[in-house]
């Protein structure tokens, strides 16, 4: 029994910073109604203003997530924002697809601060450290939903799609 711990601590430990650079490599996508489709590593939201909210997950704790305003990604891929956000782009949505297949939907002007002042964050850090396994690299995180369900964890590709296709 001692030597199937010792083996497991070993594997454990070995496969580690396998875990952590597979976080530092991974990407998310920007695809759909875009006039720049993108390929986001986690070093690239530095090129964004950073912004951070206190929030408290399911049991209660506070957490403090750092990251970007997702609009400002989505108008880096060219996305119709703002004054143009009119017509028939008030029927684009943004669907955020994570690794493990779950989805969640956002219109696009309860994303645009023209509509609303809720901010949805493409996030990288809890707590001052990047995101753990299972959670990141990228998570969305939405302070002011009343539930967590769009709360989506290791986000890979976020795409801009009418609603009718």
């Amino acid at each position: 029994m001692i030597k199937f711990k010792n083996i497991s601590l070993l594997i454990l430990l070995c496969c580690s910073p396998l875990f952590v650079l597979a976080q530092n490599a991974a990407v998310v996508t920007v695809s759909g109604e875009v006039l720049t489709p993108l390929e986001l590593k986690r070093e690239d939201l530095t090129a964004f203003k950073p912004l951070s909210h206190k929030v408290k997950d399911r049991e209660g704790k506070e957490h403090e997530f750092k990251g970007v305003a997702l609009i400002e990604v989505l108008e880096k891929a060219g996305v119709t924002t703002g004054a143009k956000l009119r017509g028939e782009n008030l029927a684009k949505l943004v669907l955020i697809q994570a690794a493990d297949g779950y989805e969640v939907v956002y219109s696009l002007p309860e994303i645009d601060p023209e509509f609303t002042s809720n901010v949805v964050l493409l996030v990288t850090e809890k707590d001052g450290a990047p995101l753990p396994a299972g959670e990141g690299p990228f998570r969305i995180i939405a302070p002011q939903d009343k539930k967590q369900a769009r709360w989506i964890r290791e986000v890979r590709s976020i795409k801009v799609l009418f609603a009718k296709d």
